[in-house]
């Protein structure tokens, strides 16, 4: 049985708790955050309000890291110096360099490291990487990757309205596309930017050239109530795949289409999270890896690394 323990009680752990307790060979035994109201729910678990006494207190195989962006690196490598396998909400820092630190602690210590890339283990992202590696409707000619939502104003302490503490819209919202095309399709050769950002909104716009084919990219944080949105489009020689309004469609020629909408039932989190198992799916994966002593294959250092390249550069 994996003993987990979690830090950051904060919006996403809404989704990464669900999955972990849902898990028959892994336990969630202690929970972590400087807020104990947040905690007060989970009175099964063992509640601490310091990481390092969680550290010194429990025995974990692994820790799951949901605190804001700027304490990821730091909290994984003193979590892995203690011999715990770490899985890290996403990003995995602001900064290039602390890739290589990071990955660099994994090694030293024997443990496994991710990042949680969520949309790597989502279906219908799956399903896309699928039809563009077995080219099953011929070559891909474009895309369009949307993801909008609204000024993060119920964050802790203002931090993901603080760019040096989460990097605002690219870090935060279009790093999950980002991350995907590069995973999907590799590095691409350029991108052209547009940005309207203000103190109480973030709106971008990316243009990437792949060489035979762009992508089309925006995200946001409007300053108004607009509701979360994340969608694609994506045209093939015989056909254009689309999530959108919560199905998949396939279009093909002569006006048939193949409908593989998936309904899922209940939430995912208190954040207006999309519904999908897609979180399940990369905690167990990992887990799996940890239980088997498997790679962690799947989300690759020098991706991240390539990712963080470009957000930074834009």
């Amino acid at each position: 049985m994996l003993k987990v323990g979690l830090v950051g009680v904060g919006g996403i752990s809404g989704a990464h708790i669900p999955a972990w307790e849902a898990m028959e060979d892994a336990e969630l035994v202690a929970l972590c955050d400087i807020r104990t109201e947040r905690m007060e729910k989970y009175s099964d678990k063992r509640c601490y309000t310091d990481f390092d006494e969680m550290l010194k207190n429990e025995e974990l195989d692994i820790l799951d890291i949901c605190l804001p962006t700027y304490l990821h690196a730091d909290f994984a490598i003193k979590a892995m110096e203690r011999g715990i396998n770490v899985i890290s909400e996403k990003p995995i820092s602001l900064k290039e360099a602390d890739v290589e630190r990071v990955y660099s602690a994994a090694q030293k210590n024997n443990v496994k490291f991710m990042v949680a890339q969520v949309l790597r283990f989502w279906p219908e992202y799956e399903l896309l990487k699928e039809i563009y590696d077995s080219k099953r409707y011929g070559r891909l000619l474009s895309g369009t990757m949307t993801r909008l939502g609204c000024y993060p104003r119920w964050s802790w302490d203002g931090w993901m309205m603080d760019e040096k503490r989460s990097g605002l819209v690219p870090f935060d919202l279009h790093i999950h596309d980002l991350d995907f095309m590069v995973y999907a399709f590799g590095a691409p050769k350029v991108a052209h930017q547009y940005r309207s950002k203000l103190p109480d909104q973030d709106y971008m716009s990316v243009v990437y050239d792949f060489g035979d084919f762009s992508i089309n990219t925006e995200a946001s944080w409007y300053s108004t109530s607009y509701p979360f949105t994340a969608e694609f489009r994506f045209q093939f020689e015989n056909a254009v795949v689309a999530w959108e309004n919560g199905k998949t469609i396939i279009y093909l020629r002569d006006d048939e289409k193949i409908d593989l909408s998936q309904q899922s039932e209940g939430d995912t989190g208190s954040i207006n999270l999309p519904k999908s198992d897609a979180y399940a799916n990369e905690i167990n994966y990992f887990a799996n890896c940890v239980r088997n002593d498997l790679p962690v294959e799947k989300v690759k250092p020098e991706e991240l690394k390539c990712v963080l390249d470009i957000l930074n550069s834009l």
